[in-house]
């Protein structure tokens, strides 16, 4: 007969818990410590522009390295027009894409549908902003802006709204890149979360006489809603700090002549990869500093408020008859 295992002491599972413990502990600390080593870093690199411009660095629109004179207010508007324009297109189609993919796909379609979604998180950033200057860009330009401009050329506000030369480039242009961009990453965190709703609770819904579009926003949303917040604010994030995409499509114009939607802008991200390998040390080198802490504090914003968003959600959860 076989001998039984040896039977571990209760003292080694306590040294093993503990050490866990402490090995949990410490990656938590350092990750925390990364982010205060981050923060401090740019306040330091920006400091000398902090101290001439202060807060009014983020109302001046004036960049000029030559006269030394420097501004965020451009690439501030471009980073957050971008964005508001991604998630504005990205968030419904995301919505429906995981919609069909978790109630209304044929069985046969959901895993290669899936995976070809999943695929376009995995092209490169730099291949996105090729294919919006060269492909993307001129059709824009011939199908869309210029039948606008022809539409709207004498209507006030909707006139100014679409002006501009019909290049292709622009915060438009770079907002639905981004949103191409983002529309996988948000996809797939609404399908997984709308897939681990209890097959249960869906089934009561229908056999109720509930409709699809009924069980989706009354039983999966509310049940869903941290994870659906979640991917919103994974793909609002990855929005705010895409490079690359933005730097081929935007334009890299940093005036503020006009608020047209086709009119050449600049972003943070997009002004950070032109301008800082050639930034001589000083008040330019700080600047761009100064505009990576900008981005830094609207990154912290964002999530904070929907850290709140969610604590309200969990707060009004039961107070509806």
């Amino acid at each position: 007969m076989s001998s039984p295992p040896p039977v571990r002491s209760a003292r080694a599972g306590a040294v093993l818990d503990r050490l866990f413990g402490w090995t949990a502990r410490f990656a938590a600390l350092v990750t925390l410590g990364l982010l205060v080593g981050i923060l401090v870093s740019l306040l330091v690199g920006a400091w000398p522009a902090i101290q001439k411009y202060g807060l009014g660095f983020l109302t001046n629109s004036v960049w000029d390295p030559v006269s030394g004179e420097y501004g965020g207010l451009v690439m501030i508007y471009g980073t957050v027009a971008t964005s508001i324009i991604a998630l504005v297109i990205a968030v419904p189609v995301s919505f429906g894409i995981a919609l069909f993919l978790t109630e209304l796909s044929p069985a046969w379609l959901k895993r290669p549908l899936g995976t070809a979604i999943e695929l376009l998180a995995a092209v490169p950033s730099i291949v996105y902003g090729m294919w919006g200057l060269l492909v993307f860009g001129p059709i824009l330009a011939t199908w869309v802006q210029q039948p606008l401009q022809a539409l709207f050329s004498d209507v006030p506000y909707l006139g100014a709204l679409f002006s501009g030369p019909p290049v292709g480039i622009g915060i438009l242009a770079a907002g639905i890149i981004l949103a191409i961009m983002i529309i996988p990453f948000i996809a797939a965190v609404m399908r997984d979360v709308f897939d681990v709703t209890p097959p249960m609770l869906k089934e009561s819904a229908y056999a109720l006489g509930s409709t699809t579009w009924e069980v989706v926003y009354q039983v999966v949303l509310p049940y869903t809603k941290s994870g659906v917040i979640g991917g919103i604010m994974l793909g609002l994030g990855r929005a705010l700090g895409e490079t690359m995409a933005v730097t081929f499509i935007i334009g890299n114009f940093n005036q503020l002549d006009t608020l047209s939607l086709f009119a050449p802008a600049n972003s943070i991200t997009s002004a950070l990869a032109n301008e800082f390998a050639e930034a001589a040390d000083g008040l330019h080198q700080s600047a761009l500093i100064y505009l990576g802490l900008v981005l830094f504090f609207i990154t912290f914003v964002v999530l904070a408020l929907s850290k709140l968003l969610l604590l309200r959600l969990r707060r009004n959860e039961g107070t509806r008859a």
